[in-house]
């Protein structure tokens, strides 16, 4: 909503109590998709809208959305079927199957397929026999009967996407601002009171209207603006990143959707080159409690069991654990996984506590996250009294404009950002696939100025750290190692590379010995605490 605002040339300020991206931003499953299974909630017009901007994301993002085959394994032919026949009919469905058999599977994908046929992006859904389905996956679970597979999409870096819409607002207005490590602490009726976390300096502002995208911490900020509020019912979502070569290599490029003996699907998926698994489904009351605990790891660990029962994996693999909560509407359903994942925005009207209305944007998934932009601006424009001007359908997103659309054109890119720059073009090839077209600001930077790799992690140079610390407001260390990259989560950070970059750190900002120790601290506190990365 931030560009949108942005664009029609409206004063927008966004503040963030942390980083920008840290909290359900960073936490999806790194799918792009519209949800096959809430078509059995009869959440058609969700699905319709993800299905759209799905597509759309793919065109205006090339750089960090892909296409991704998901295979779906089944073990029963007409489980489901009956409940589908009764809802069709206009009877109450019954008792939900626990399985979803190959039948009803089917009557979903092809549904699917119908939202997806304007504008569509990637080939239609197909079906394997038992045979096939074994000779591809030898190790899946026995009584598997055949799978189908069906196309959606995947995002390589959702915070680095988050930030480039950011710097794209700002580019679009002069008075558009984003600021990360500033909350809204109180209002005195006329102004926001807003607290610098960094320096814990109070800066005071006088808005029209504060629009309310705190995700699960809505009814939290909705407290400290004066508008009281109980809209949010947060479920945690936790995932694990593996070190398992063998998991990998049943995932064969595709994402595995499958289902447990309680009736919850569960993902496995390629991600950055290491298996991913998740996610769980429990309600939590406070967002900042949320944690991938002991149990949820059990869970997930035990559920790929019943997909590929013959392969080993146990704790010691893991390399990061990562947890969000979901923000979904407060709204009654018989199971965390039946709350609806669809969007609204509340408009609460001026009070006596707050002179300001407050525009509250309710529920929401990752991959419609413009249309819910679009619509919550709509709302606003009609406060204001202004027309729509802008139309962000067909606008790229920061590296995705002019991104090579063939692999001639990617290799012609890239030969001549080295022609132009004096890199090779395995390094130019590394960053347009970092940062998509933005890899011309990033190179010339590097080039500008005497450069090295990294002692422990030659991926990586001491420019290009420097460029993600200056240019990309990174004002805390994990800022860098579990947003601006992903060299955390992957399993990449050791102690000597988290003092080489705490050290680049230090030196832009001229930090003392003891912000030094305290910056590593805080930093090694978070990844245990958070992510499960002990250094």
């Amino acid at each position: 909503m931030f560009r949108e605002l942005a664009l029609h040339g409206i004063d927008a300020l966004i503040v963030d109590r942390g980083d920008f991206a840290c909290g359900t931003t960073a936490a999806p499953s790194r799918m792009i998709h519209a949800g096959l299974r809430y078509l059995e909630f009869g959440e058609k017009k969700l699905v319709s809208e993800g299905v759209h901007e799905r597509n759309l994301l793919l065109q205006n993002c090339p750089h960090y959305i892909f296409p991704l085959p998901t295979t779906i394994p089944y073990q029963s032919r007409y489980e489901g079927m009956l409940g589908v026949i009764r809802k069709t009919l206009g009877m109450s469905p019954g008792k939900r199957a626990k399985r979803r058999g190959g039948c009803m599977i089917g009557v979903g994908l092809r549904m699917y397929d119908q939202f997806a046929a304007h504008n569509r992006q990637m080939p239609k859904h197909h079906f394997t026999s038992k045979t096939e389905a074994f000779k591809r996956r030898p190790g899946l679970h026995p009584d598997t009967i055949g799978t189908a597979t069906y196309y959606d999409g995947w995002i390589s870096y959702p915070e680095r996407l988050c930030m480039e819409v950011i710097t794209d607002a700002e580019a679009a207005c002069d008075t558009a601002r984003a600021l990360n490590y500033m909350s809204a602490k109180s209002t005195n009726g006329q102004t926001v009171t807003l607290r610098d976390e960094i320096s814990g300096q109070d800066i005071q502002v006088r808005p029209k209207v504060v629009v309310n995208a705190a995700g699960a911490w809505i009814d939290f900020a909705n407290e400290n603006l004066g508008h009281p509020s109980k809209l949010i019912s947060g479920t945690k979502g936790a995932h694990l990143i593996l070190e398992n070569d063998e998991l990998l290599k049943a995932m064969d490029g595709e994402m595995l959707f499958y289902e447990t003996p309680d009736g919850r699907a569960v993902v496995a998926l390629p991600w950055l080159g290491k298996p991913m698994i998740g996610s769980t489904d429990i309600h939590v009351d406070n967002p900042d409690e949320a944690r991938c605990d002991d149990d949820e790891i059990d869970y997930m660990i035990g559920c790929l069991k019943h997909l590929l029962p013959n392969v080993k994996v146990d704790r010691s693999q893991i390399l990061s654990t990562f947890s969000g909560v979901r923000p979904l509407m407060a709204k009654a359903a018989a199971s965390t996984g039946q709350m609806s994942r669809s969007h609204f925005t509340d408009i609460s009207e001026p009070t006596e506590n707050a002179n300001f209305p407050v525009f509250s944007l309710v529920g929401g998934k990752w991959t419609p996250f413009r249309a819910f932009g679009e619509q919550a601006t709509d709302k606003l424009l009609q406060h204001f009294g202004l027309e729509r001007k802008v139309c962000t359908e067909s606008m790229p997103i920061g590296g995705g404009k002019d991104f090579p659309s063939t692999d001639l054109d990617r290799k012609q890119w890239t030969n001549e950002l080295a022609e132009a720059t004096g890199l090779n073009t395995d390094r130019t090839e590394t960053l347009l696939v970092r940062y998509g077209t933005v890899a011309r600001e990033v190179a010339k930077f590097c080039t500008s100025a005497p450069d090295a790799l990294l002692e422990h992690h030659p991926s990586y140079t001491k420019r290009e750290i420097e460029y993600i610390i200056s240019k990309e407001r990174v004002l805390h260390l994990d800022d860098l190692l579990l947003r601006r990259t992903a060299i955390a989560l992957l399993g990449e950070l050791t102690g000597e590379l988290l003092d080489e970059l705490l050290a680049i750190f230090a030196s832009l900002r001229e930090l003392s010995d003891e912000q030094i120790a305290a910056e590593r601290k805080r930093t090694t506190d978070i990844l245990k605490d958070r992510h499960h990365i002990d250094l």
